[in-house]
């Protein structure tokens, strides 16, 4: 058995070791750690493996919170100490800014954060049948793997979803067609929590019953998806309140159905809120156009502050929502939406939507490459660009740095996943 000395930790939260002139990943160790390790991936220049014995432990190594940490995908971090996962993700953001886009901020901004545990909001769970196993698993996949990690709670959902996954399993195991249902989509809103069950083939009356009688004991609103997220409806109750969640420091409320594309982690996404809006300053008189709009989660704000809103968004369906709860919150006369494709942006198609003051960018984690290569001489003069992927923000902002003559005034991470290695983060850029 090999041994290495943790050198760092890689963007997937893997420690980084050298070994024989080879770069060594390994799963399961963290900085300063002596660690046994054995590989499963060997390639000329590097190896990925993990940890087989700690000889050497780290002082911010931690037990983790949760029994199926190491087996279920969904969490990678939970054995290193929730201040120093933040301290690690803050690096991931500066050596990606500066090993890809060849810049550094001008200012660090302090890390936003919030609960370590109970913060997801919305999680999609995998569901097999593996009589093998047992029958029924639900869970998160495993790691490296297509198998079900089969969780009868989790510590990352809020209380009362975990509470659910042992009857859930009951619930399933006593359906018609419990080999197809392939997932269960969870969304929690104000209040209300929606359990999206997707099935290949038809219901019968009896598992519709069971349903909802589920719902009903549970407290959760019962929805099937049969075929796309457009064939989503309510089984149970037949009339209830739709999802929706607010921003109270702006006075607005975003109604959502439960298919829509939401942030996981509620408390984060206000606080993230705060601070692009601190950054992105909108003020009476100005048009500002957000891009990659979604429903509105940065429209209404911006809108909300004084300004005049542009919001431009690839899904119709999501146009369509974004303008409704503009209405719905009073804000129709200071606010439009349009649907487009931002990945083809051309400076033509960023000019049609009329002079800007500010910019503010929210991609997919592909970023927002067509958008930042088209803004031209007149393009606003300050950006906030919020990323879900440190490298393809360093990218566009190398772009805009090098190319654009935009300067990098500030940039910083939201801990939007805490135990996990994903980065969200939030950068300013302003040209003269």
């Amino acid at each position: 058995m090999r041994e290495a000395v943790i050198e760092s930790l890689d963007h997937e939260g893997r420690g980084v070791s050298h070994v024989d002139g080879k770069t060594i990943f390994i799963e399961g160790a963290l900085p300063g750690e002596r660690v046994s390790f054995a590989s499963y991936k060997v390639k000329p220049n590097y190896e990925q493996a993990e940890a087989v014995r700690v000889l050497e432990a780290s002082s911010q190594r931690v037990v983790p919170a949760c029994e199926y940490f190491g087996v279920c995908g969904g969490c990678s971090m939970q054995h290193l100490e929730p201040s120093a996962q933040v301290a690690a993700k803050q690096r991931v953001l500066e050596n990606a800014l500066w090993h890809i886009g060849r810049l550094r901020a001008e200012v660090l901004y302090p890390a936003i954060v919030g609960p370590a545990w109970g913060y997801r909001y919305r999680a999609r769970l995998s569901v097999r049948q593996v009589p093998s196993k047992g029958g029924i698993l639900i869970g998160f996949h495993e790691r490296r793997s297509s198998y079900i990690s089969d969780m009868r709670r989790c510590p990352i959902l809020p209380p009362h979803v975990s509470a659910l996954l042992p009857a859930l399993h009951d619930l399933v195991a006593g359906m018609s067609i419990p080999d197809r249902i392939p997932q269960i989509e969870v969304a929690v809103g104000e209040g209300i929590t929606v359990l999206v069950f997707r099935h290949l083939l038809p219901l019968t009356k009896k598992d519709e019953a069971l349903l909802r009688a589920f719902g009903e004991a549970a407290g959760v609103q019962v929805w099937l998806q049969l075929t796309g997220p457009d064939s989503c409806r309510r089984l149970h109750p037949a009339d209830a309140p739709g999802l929706a969640y607010t921003l109270p420091e702006f006075g607005v409320a975003m109604a959502f159905r439960p298919t829509d594309f939401t942030q996981v982690n509620m408390g984060i996404n206000r606080l993230l809120m705060r601070r692009s809006m601190q950054l992105l300053d909108p003020q009476p008189g100005e048009r500002i156009a957000d891009l990659f709009c979604g429903l509105g989660n940065f429209s209404l704000p911006i809108a909300k502050l004084g300004a005049h809103v542009v919001g431009v968004e690839g899904s119709d369906a999501l146009v369509r929502r974004a303008a409704e709860n503009a209405a719905a919150n009073g804000l129709a006369a200071t606010s439009e939406f349009h649907a487009a494709n931002l990945f083809e942006a051309t400076e033509d198609s960023i000019d049609a939507l009329g002079s800007l003051d500010k910019m503010l960018i929210d991609p997919p984690r592909e970023g927002a490459i067509a958008v930042v290569k088209a803004l031209g001489p007149t393009a606003p003069w300050r950006i906030v660009y919020v990323s879900c992927n440190p490298a393809t923000l360093a990218r566009d902002a190398a772009v805009l740095f090098h190319e654009k003559g935009y300067r990098l005034k500030g940039a910083g991470i939201a801990n939007m996943f805490p135990q996990t290695s994903h980065v969200e983060s939030i950068a300013l850029f302003e040209r003269d």
